[in-house]
C-alpha cells in the first residue's frame, strides 16, 4: 500500500457497496476531520452500527482510538481525501440552525421528560429532530387554528409544534401517564392549546378523538404489528382529507423487515405521498443508523382495527416473543380472586377497558402480567363486579413501593379495598386483590366519588351530575348539581371526556373536587 493510498480493505469495502458506498464515505469524512464517538459515526450519516464497525475494522491500520472515540491518523488523512463526501444541505435542517432560541426551548423540555420505558420501545429523538418536525409541519401545512393529534409523544413533538406556532390545537394521546403529566404542565404554564388523553391503542381510543384531526403524527414501534396498529388508529382519528405522518426506520441490511412494514401500511389503504429518508435522528437505535424516514400517508379507505395479540414491541413482556405468565401464576390469580362462596372461580381475562368489564359476573381475574404501568388503574376503573384480582409484574410502579401502593389505594378507596400479595406465586409477579367497599361507611362526598368511579365510561359531566343527585339522596336537583360542578371546575373540557380516558394526574386532581361538591 502506497503512502498516499487508503487501506486496501477500505477500498474493497467501498467497492463492495457499489453505488451505495456514499454513506460510508461520509463516515470516512468524519473520521478524517476529527475525533468522533461510535454513536456520532452512526447517527450523523445515518449508517447502521454494524456497517460502521465493519468500516472501522477495515481502516484499523490507519485508525487511532481513545475509548469510544476514533479518527484517521492525521498523517494518513490525505490518503482518504478522494473519498470525501458531503451530505446535500437540507432546507429544514437549515431552518433548525436559524432558530437557536427555539431549539434551546425544545432541548430544555426534552431534558426533563420522564425517563424512557424500554418495554414501550422508547428511543429519544434528538432535540434537533423534534424542532425539525415542528418546522416541517408548520411550513408544509396551514396549521394555525387546525388540529394536530400526536399518537404517542415521548419525543415531545407536540410542544415543539406549539413553540413554533402557538395557534395550533394539539391533542396528545399516550399510554404513559408520566409523559401526559409532563406535557400538561408545560402547556398550561405557556398557555398553549394542548389536550392530553390516555389510551393503549391495542384496546381502543377515546371517543372524542375519532375523526377529529387534520393531521396525525406518530412514531410507532418499528414492528409490522406496531406500525400497522398505530397507523390504523391514526386513520380513525383523521377527519375529512386528513394526512397521517409516520416515522419508521429499518436497516438497509434487512430490507425484508422494511417491506413487511410497508405491506402493513398498504393493507390499510394508505397512499404514500412522500417518503423523506433519514428525516428523524435518535439518541439510540443504532441498529437502524439512529435514523428513521418520514412517511406522508393519505388514507383511501377506513378499515376496522383487529388486535389478536398484545405483542407489538421489540422488548419486554409486550414484545412479539414474550411467552406470557406461567401456568402456576395464572392458577394463583384464579385461586386468590375474591368471590361469593356459591360462585365458581373466574376464568383469567386478558387486559382491555374499551367497555365496562365483566358485566353480570360475580368476580374477575385479569392477567395484567405485561402491564407497563397504567393497566392496573384502568382495569379497576373498568371493573363492573365489586371484586377482582389482577396479576401484575412484581416491579409494577403501583405495587413495588409503599408510596405506589398508597397512591393507588387512595384513588380507588371509595370503591375497592386493595391487598398487595407481592412475590406471588414467585418473584416475578404480584397478585392485587380488590374487594368491594360497602357504601354504608361513606359520607356524601365518598358516595359521589364512588358513583363516578363506578361509571368511568360515561361522559364525566353527566356522571358527576347524577352522582351528586344520588349521593345527596335527592337533596340536589339536576340543575343544582350542574351549578355545583360549574363552581368546582367551570366549563372544563374534561367534563366532555370519559373518566377512564383522562390522564392519571387529572383523575387524582378531580376526585377531591367531586367529593367536596357533594358536601
Amino acid at each position: 500500500m502506497a503512502a498516499d493510498e487508503p487501506s486496501d480493505r477500505v477500498r474493497d469495502l467501498l467497492a463492495s457497496r457499489g453505488a451505495h458506498a456514499r454513506p460510508l464515505r461520509r463516515v470516512l469524512t468524519l473520521l478524517c476531520r476529527d475525533w468522533h464517538s461510535l454513536a456520532e459515526l452512526v447517527r450523523l450519516p445515518a449508517v447502521p452500527r454494524r456497517t460502521v464497525q465493519e468500516l472501522l475494522t477495515a481502516a484499523q491500520d490507519d485508525l487511532e482510538s481513545r475509548g469510544d472515540r476514533h479518527r484517521i491518523v492525521p498523517a494518513r488523512a490525505a490518503a482518504y481525501a478522494r473519498y470525501a463526501a458531503e451530505e446535500l444541505p437540507d432546507a429544514t435542517d437549515a431552518l433548525v440552525a436559524e432558530n437557536p432560541d427555539l431549539l434551546a426551548v425544545v432541548r430544555a423540555d426534552i431534558a426533563s421528560v420522564p425517563p424512557p420505558v424500554a418495554a414501550l420501545d422508547h428511543v429519544q429523538a434528538t432535540p434537533e429532530t423534534a424542532l425539525k418536525r415542528a418546522l416541517w409541519l408548520t411550513t408544509t401545512y396551514d396549521l394555525s387554528g387546525r388540529t394536530l393529534l400526536c399518537l404517542g409523544d415521548h419525543d415531545l413533538t407536540s410542544l415543539a409544534v406549539c413553540a413554533v406556532d402557538p395557534g395550533v390545537r394539539v391533542v396528545v394521546v399516550d399510554v404513559d401517564d408520566r409523559l401526559l403529566a409532563h406535557v400538561d404542565r408545560i402547556a398550561a404554564e405557556r398557555g398553549w392549546d394542548v389536550t392530553t388523553l390516555h389510551a393503549d391503542f391495542r384496546f381502543g381510543l377515546p371517543p372524542s378523538v375519532l375523526e377529529s384531526a387534520d393531521l396525525v403524527f406518530s412514531d410507532p414501534p418499528y414492528t409490522p404489528e406496531g406500525m400497522g396498529l398505530f397507523a390504523a388508529r391514526g386513520v380513525e382519528c383523521l377527519g375529512r382529507d386528513g394526512r397521517l405522518l409516520l416515522a419508521h426506520g429499518s436497516s438497509d441490511r434487512t430490507p425484508a423487515l422494511g417491506l413487511k412494514v410497508q405491506q402493513e401500511l398498504l393493507r390499510l389503504g394508505l397512499l404514500f405521498e412522500a417518503v423523506l429518508p433519514a428525516f428523524h435522528r435518535f439518541d439510540g437505535a443504532q441498529a437502524i443508523g439512529s435514523a428513521a424516514d418520514l412517511y406522508v400517508c393519505r388514507p383511501t379507505s377506513r378499515r376496522s382495527v383487529s388486535v389478536t395479540k398484545p405483542g407489538i414491541y421489540t422488548h419486554g413482556p409486550q414484545s412479539l416473543e414474550s411467552e406470557g405468565p406461567s401456568g402456576k401464576a395464572l392458577e394463583s390469580l384464579v385461586d386468590l380472586a375474591p368471590r361469593p362462596e356459591s360462585s365458581p372461580p373466574p376464568k383469567p381475562r386478558q387486559p382491555g377497558w374499551a367497555e365496562p368489564v365483566g358485566r353480570g359476573a360475580a368476580s374477575l381475574a385479569v392477567d395484567l402480567s405485561a402491564d407497563p404501568g397504567p393497566w392496573l388503574l384502568r382495569t379497576l376503573l373498568a371493573c363492573s363486579p365489586g371484586r377482582m384480582a389482577a396479576l401484575v409484574p412484581n416491579n409494577h410502579p403501583d405495587v413495588a413501593s409503599e408510596k405506589g401502593q398508597k397512591a393507588l389505594a387512595e384513588l380507588v378507596g371509595t370503591r375497592f379495598s386493595l391487598r398487595y400479595l407481592r412475590s406471588t406465586p414467585d418473584g416475578k409477579t404480584c397478585v392485587v386483590v380488590a374487594d368491594q367497599v360497602l357504601a354504608g361507611g361513606l359520607d356524601e362526598g365518598g358516595l359521589a366519588v364512588r358513583e363516578v368511579l363506578s361509571r368511568a365510561h360515561g361522559k364525566l359531566g353527566n356522571v358527576w351530575r347524577e352522582a351528586l343527585v344520588t349521593a345527596t339522596r335527592g337533596g340536589l336537583t339536576k340543575r343544582a348539581a350542574r351549578e355545583r360542578i360549574t363552581e368546582a371546575v367551570g366549563e372544563a373540557a374534561d367534563l366532555e371526556e370519559r373518566l377512564i380516558d383522562l390522564p392519571r394526574h387529572r383523575i387524582a386532581a378531580l376526585l377531591p373536587l367531586i367529593a367536596a361538591s357533594a358536601r
